[in-house]
């Protein structure tokens, strides 16, 4: 899809418009309530590309519009759903697992945010109908982001969850979490984990992908073989000083959930506009064996050397790049600063 960029103001002009002016670009930007289904055929080891059909007949003949545009390599969802809301889509659809929403949800910001900052600075009554929507078909390995919505004593989860969602034309707010980091930003709806947690990620991703939530618990357990406790230091909310404590690790959550089943942050809510912090301290191997199961059930959190914190931002003082985890995403960063964007997304779950 090309994206047209002659005649469109930059971001720092947008932030200073006229209210005519912006009007001239909601007219130029018509909305779209077509849903544009990005698709990673990939996904769930192909399995994606050979459920897919039916799940998009369903969805046509509950009477939702639906254009698709397919992935063929990493990061490309990214630059369709980008260009797509410069034409004026503002409802996605993210067809595959955890992957496929970051690159989608990294393509609608910072065109979103920029755009309803201008609009609302200018206190438009359009800024609303500019916050993208995003909905899910879980075709891949999973979704960790929707499961914080799920009605398990229904038994309706996963795929026929979000089916029944897109069916009833049922969304609400989300908060999109930004990362600043040394090279430039990224953007999150679910969680960013450093220390254990990333590692486990990074190793999972490296040499067990292909062996799902079996090769999550292999990864899991060759990390505790070689448990690394080391500081990040990190302060919050104004504090004065950083928090250079060894840790076993660090969380930076919107959501409750990660890995699928892992509560990492049972107290996170996903509109509340607050990063919900879990540290966990340097707890021994023995320790953190005896207590694994409640990473699954979130009790983790009322352990002595856990600690959590509901807060509006966050500064790191890193010496260098670390891995990271961000919604299932394995990356090496120097990160800076988290800050939230309250309501920014609207989710169908």
């Amino acid at each position: 899809m090309a994206r047209a960029r002659r005649g469109r103001p930059s971001w720092r002009s947008r932030q200073n418009i006229h209210h005519r002016d912006t009007e001239k670009i909601l007219v130029k930007i018509s909305v779209n309530e077509t849903f544009l289904a990005i698709i990673n055929p990939a996904a769930g080891g192909g399995r994606c590309g050979e459920r897919l059909g039916s799940a998009l007949a369903r969805l046509r003949v509950a009477g939702i519009a639906i254009e698709t545009a397919e992935t063929s390599a990493a990061g490309q969802a990214t630059q369709i759903a980008r260009e797509a809301y410069g034409r004026g889509y503002r409802k996605f659809l993210a067809v595959g697992g955890d992957g496929t929403s970051y690159e989608i949800v990294n393509g609608l910001f910072p065109e979103s945010s920029s755009q309803l900052s201008a609009l609302s600075s200018q206190e438009t009554p359009h800024a609303e109908e500019q916050i993208p929507t995003l909905g899910f078909l879980p075709l891949g390995t999973g979704n960790s982001f929707l499961r914080d919505f799920e009605d398990l004593a229904s038994g309706k989860s996963g795929l026929e969850h979000a089916m029944q969602a897109l069916e009833a034309r049922r969304s609400r707010p989300c908060d999109v979490m930004r990362l600043v980091h040394t090279n430039g930003a990224i953007y999150y709806t679910n969680l960013l984990s450093m220390g254990f947690a990333a590692d486990v990620a990074a190793l999972r991703h490296r040499r067990f992908l292909s062996l799902g939530q079996a090769g999550y618990l292999l990864s899991i357990f060759l990390c505790l073989a070689r448990l690394n406790r080391r500081p990040f230091p990190v302060r919050f909310d104004g504090q004065q000083e950083f928090d250079a404590r060894r840790c076993l690790f660090l969380t930076f959550n919107n959501s409750k959930f990660t890995g699928g089943t892992m509560m990492i942050a049972p107290d996170a809510v996903t509109d509340d506009g607050l990063i919900e912090y879990v540290r966990w301290g340097p707890i021994g191997r023995v320790g953190l064996i005896r207590n694994l199961s409640t990473l699954y059930d979130g009790t983790h959190t009322r352990h002595p050397l856990a600690e959590r914190h509901a807060v509006r931002r966050v500064e790191f003082q890193l010496s260098g790049p670390v891995n990271v985890m961000v919604d299932g995403e394995v990356l090496r960063l120097q990160c800076r600063a988290i800050e939230v964007l309250p309501g920014a997304l609207r989710v169908v779950v």
